[in-house]
């Protein structure tokens, strides 16, 4: 992943048609349209919007689980279908096909420093339409490997309060830089600062696409108002899905294909507190002010 050679894009195989029975049988979906795209979006759940930006390679399983996860936290959960075949479990070559498709594709920019995908502006929408739609104090939203930086991004729109990054991993060529434009950066970190919100953000010590270096990077443009946990590599789960085995290779995807489905894990209490990031920041007490919870 951290070298792409044009020669890679060639040739690629069609990819996997199966699907997982829980996202069609517990989500409904609907077809969003902003700015001259529309996009599939899957749905459950009642309360305050949190959009799940799939990691690579598209709504796996373990994608799907922490979807059910923030649903059962009391929030409307929304997937858009970014990139992959929804709900499949590819194998490593398959996986490997859907990364090679996002890395061309115009909505992505995988290998751009100081510069923010396309797709940012699409999923800005989304938030604000998803805000209409559910009403409460906000949006929350969590990015996963190559969508990791989208939920800054999306702080650009106003509705958004509430963003996680799980192992930020654009742009592929820079380890330390951040796949966002510079000026939007400074708006985002001046929002942060103005209104005091917080960035909560998770990587695995060892993880090589996601590394230290791209951490500090949005420590010294956010300052105190990046929040980042480091999980060590010990916590990854040891036989994660085809994709992350034989390609990633690494410790890396923190609250779905490595995480540990045991009570009290570390990857475990990360979902926890992921969770109730959104609950303090996106709930509503009876006296109409925001939740309280414990310090992260």
């Amino acid at each position: 992943m951290n070298q792409m050679p044009t020669s890679v894009l060639s040739q690629m195989p069609e990819e996997p048609r199966f699907s997982d029975s829980a996202l069609h049988s517990e989500f409904h979906s609907k077809t969003y349209s902003f700015l001259g795209s529309s996009k599939k979006v899957y749905f459950a759940g009642q309360g305050p919007a949190v959009i799940v930006l799939t990691e690579m390679p598209g709504i796996s399983p373990q994608v799907i689980r922490f979807a059910k996860w923030v649903k059962e936290a009391g929030f409307t959960v929304y997937m858009p279908s970014l990139f992959g075949v929804d709900g499949a479990t590819p194998s490593a070559e398959e996986g490997t096909t859907i990364l090679k498709r996002a890395c061309v594709s115009a909505e992505f920019r995988a290998f751009a420093s100081d510069e923010s995908s396309p797709v940012t502006q699409w999923l800005r929408q989304l938030a604000k339409r998803v805000h209409q739609e559910c009403g409460g104090l906000g949006v929350g939203a969590i990015g996963m490997c190559f969508t990791g930086n989208f939920a800054l991004t999306m702080m650009l729109e106003s509705s958004m309060l509430a963003p996680v990054l799980c192992q930020p991993s654009l742009p592929f060529d820079d380890p330390a830089a951040i796949n966002m434009s510079q000026d939007e950066l400074q708006t985002v970190a001046k929002r942060l600062e103005r209104e005091d919100l917080s960035v909560l953000a998770y990587r695995f010590e060892g993880d090589r696409y996601c590394r230290a270096e791209r951490f500090d990077a949005y420590s010294k443009a956010l300052g105190k108002r990046f929040i980042a946990k480091v999980l060590p590599d010990t916590a990854a789960h040891p036989n994660p899905p085809p994709f992350f085995e034989k390609v990633v290779a690494c410790p890396h995807s923190v609250v779905t294909a490595h995480l540990v489905d045991e009570q009290g894990h570390p990857t475990m209490q990360a979902r926890d507190e992921i969770l109730q990031f959104f609950t303090s920041k996106l709930s509503v007490c009876i006296d109409g002010a925001p939740s309280k919870t414990e310090s992260l």
